[in-house]
């Protein structure tokens, strides 16, 4: 095991537990929800409600051995650092690297999203402004204070809120009122009326898994936002803690009433439900006003990239003696890893130098694809720290405690694989999966090629 204790400078403590607590309700709503629910409806059936509880229950054990490690140390900026702590260098080395990677490419893909969203309005301006301007913009939000991008945060998860709590709302008076609709009547029953388990075949309920999985990438998040806020020992039981009532409420709660109003047999899997649900009760203006809600999400994802890839940098720039590396160490006056911003917002600016390549575009899909897949990878590294260190001197026994770990966080191990391996049969997710397989075996043979141990600069 090696010795990871680290001297960071204290961060800036401006998060407050409002921000933290939308901030947490935004990271587990995701676009997926708003744009490819129709798409997984399509897959399972119903029994996409049984998909969504499962994933959010393996995800939640997840978050809570995050949480433990994160209330035993709430002085590290990112969960990626146990893994070093108790796997040792080469396996933090991998992670490390491969998490901040995977995290600028989610910001690349999101930062795309952003302008697609915008020329919904403006048809004729160039992608590569639309992301130059927003990216510029996010980076002074991150660059400001720390309590800046709570703020911004806030607002953006409100928005999720409201246009979910709206159609939860606009369902339940419909169904209760008999509203009928052109593909038929809104009923409750519409939901287990012809059910089966597998609608479209055992394959397609098995293939639901990756795509709602992905839906929930990011959640992780709400972990680093923690060490930043007054008083992170209170903060963040209450934050993760109420992660599967948000579930239930947000995810299931919207799919219930996507498929209360708009019978599943008929839901297209290549449109937003949200879309058509809203034009149904008669909103003629709903495909801008979703697209208006997956507008604010994807900037709500890319700024957390900012804000979390910028945090891993700086961590990073602390396990590793490259020379080049060492200046992302300093904080500014505020408190703010400020080089480690700009120089995320920089690599993720290559998606505007991206869109003007179009003989790129497709490459830089799969790798944005491939490198989602390697979540399940870090997801697996950091419930193995956690058991590591549980066995270890630094387990905090009266902390804030997983619910029967040695059960709970094996199974969590052996889903997230099972979805890694779900991914090599369906034709639109195989390629991807053998990219981030490849990126598993050559990257990790150049970690293994890293000391077992570092000392960490002081």
């Amino acid at each position: 095991m090696s010795e990871t204790k680290e001297s960071h400078q204290p961060q800036q403590h401006g998060l407050k537990n409002r921000h933290v607590q939308l901030i947490a309700i935004g990271g587990t709503i995701g676009t997926g929800l708003f744009m490819g629910a129709g798409n997984s409806i399509h897959f399972a059936g119903p029994s996409i409600l049984l998909v969504y509880l499962i994933i959010g229950f393996f995800m939640f054990v997840m978050m809570r051995a995050i949480g433990e490690l994160l209330y035993a140390d709430p002085t590290q900026h990112t969960f990626i650092t146990f893994i070093t702590k108790y796997m040792g260098n080469r396996a933090g080395f991998f992670a490390r690297w491969s998490y901040w990677l995977t995290i600028v490419f989610m910001g690349m893909a999101e930062l795309t999203a952003v302008a697609k969203y915008i020329q919904f309005w403006l048809p004729d301006l160039p992608s590569w402004l639309i992301q130059v301007v927003i990216l510029l913009l996010l980076t002074c939000v991150n660059l400001v204070t720390v309590a800046l991008y709570g703020e911004t945060e806030f607002w953006f998860a409100m928005i999720k809120i409201v246009a979910i709590l709206a159609l939860i709302v606009t369902g339940i008076i419909m169904a209760l009122t008999g509203f009928k609709t052109t593909v038929g009547d809104v009923a409750f029953s519409n939901v287990w009326h012809h059910f089966s388990l597998f609608p479209n075949g055992v394959g397609n309920f098995i293939n639901a898994f990756q795509m709602v999985m992905f839906a929930f990438v990011g959640m992780e998040f709400i972990g680093m936002t923690t060490a930043e806020t007054e008083n992170p020992r209170a903060v963040l039981p209450k934050a993760i803690n109420q992660i599967p009532w948000r579930i239930l409420f947000f995810y299931l709660g919207a799919l219930f009433i996507i498929m209360t109003i708009y019978p599943w047999q008929k839901i297209p899997a290549n449109q937003s439900p949200f879309v058509m649900v809203f034009q149904l009760a008669g909103i003629k203006w709903a495909a801008a006003l979703v697209n208006f809600v997956v507008l604010t999400s994807a900037a709500s994802a890319l700024n957390s990239v900012l804000f979390s890839a910028s945090r891993n940098f700086y961590a990073l720039a602390y396990q590793s003696k490259a020379s080049f590396i060492k200046p992302f160490r300093k904080m500014s006056h505020a408190k703010l890893p400020v080089r480690a911003i700009l120089f995320t917002s920089l690599m993720v600016a290559f998606s505007a130098i991206i869109s003007l390549i179009p003989t790129i575009t497709n490459a830089f899909s799969f790798v944005t694809s491939a490198s989602t897949d390697l979540f399940l990878m870090i997801y697996v590294l950091i419930l193995i720290a956690y058991m590591r260190y549980r066995q270890s001197n630094d387990y905090m026994s009266d902390g804030f405690l997983v619910i029967a770990p040695k059960v709970l966080v094996p199974m969590a191990i052996v889903f997230f694989v099972f979805v890694f391996i779900t991914l090599f049969f369906n034709p639109e997710s195989r390629v991807p999966a053998l990219g981030s397989t490849i990126w598993l075996i050559v990257f990790g043979l150049i970690a293994m090629r890293q000391p077992k141990t570092i000392s960490l600069a002081k």
